[in-house]
């Protein structure tokens, strides 16, 4: 019997019009097919028609990292409250270094009033960095400062241990984008997740929610499907 329902599946996700009454349900971690299972970011790569992972080309990737590890912070309880913004990111992607600096101010600023104060210097370090590479960045410079501003108010002593350990730090466009930013968010994620706060959950969804708008204001979609019966699925 249990290979005869794996089968069904196998061919129902293959089949446009049958999958909404088999979509699977939101896990954490990497699944190698639907029948194990499906992550945030595998279900996106799903809608926009490509090879199932859990890193498609469909979604801006420091907004694809940030999407799988709340995914896998999240409890199964509060899980699925993600699957409304899947088909959001589906074409949500681009080039300019501008995306990297809103995700990772996004998710830092978010982090740092809350996470424990053993991982809040760390943080701090990264707004601080992401703060003066954006202060040449003029699309992006008076939001960076906002919400730079808003958090270190939070965190004054933070804010001051960045402000002498990295007093003289810069970074690349290069090394910002292939490690600064990634860094920032995952130890973000992470920071929030272990936060000593009631809603945890409620501040990774609400994370993920204005980071997706974020981006969506900076970018053409690019290949971005038409509504279809997949994201019709997800978003009822």
């Amino acid at each position: 019997m249990a290979g005869d329902h794996d089968r069904a599946l196998g061919d129902a996700m293959s089949r446009e019009t049958t999958v909404p009454d088999l979509v699977p349900v939101l896990s954490a971690g990497r699944h190698r097919n639907p029948r194990k299972g499906a992550c945030f970011m595998e279900m996106a790569s799903f809608l926009a028609g490509e090879r199932w992972s859990d890193h498609p080309s469909c979604t801006h990737p420091l907004l694809a990292s940030l999407a799988r590890l709340v995914n896998d912070s999240l409890g199964d309880a509060d899980r699925p409250r993600l699957v409304t913004l899947i088909p959001d990111v589906v074409g949500l992607t681009g080039t300019n270094l501008d995306l990297d600096v809103v995700i990772a101010t996004r998710a830092a600023a978010a982090a740092l009033p809350v996470a424990p104060s053993t991982r809040q210097n760390v943080l701090a370090v990264g707004l601080l960095t992401t703060q003066r590479l954006a202060a040449n960045r003029p699309t992006v410079r008076s939001e960076v400062d906002a919400l730079c501003r808003a958090a270190f108010a939070s965190a004054p002593d933070a804010h001051a241990w960045a402000e002498r350990y990295a007093r003289d730090v810069v970074v690349s466009e290069r090394t910002y984008r292939r490690q600064t930013a990634p860094h920032t968010v995952a130890y973000a994620v992470e920071g929030i997740a272990v936060a000593c706060v009631d809603d945890v959950a409620d501040r990774l969804v609400s994370l993920l929610e204005q980071t997706v708008a974020d981006v969506a204001t900076r970018v053409e979609r690019i290949g971005a499907p038409a509504p279809t019966a997949r994201a019709r699925a997800l978003t009822r």
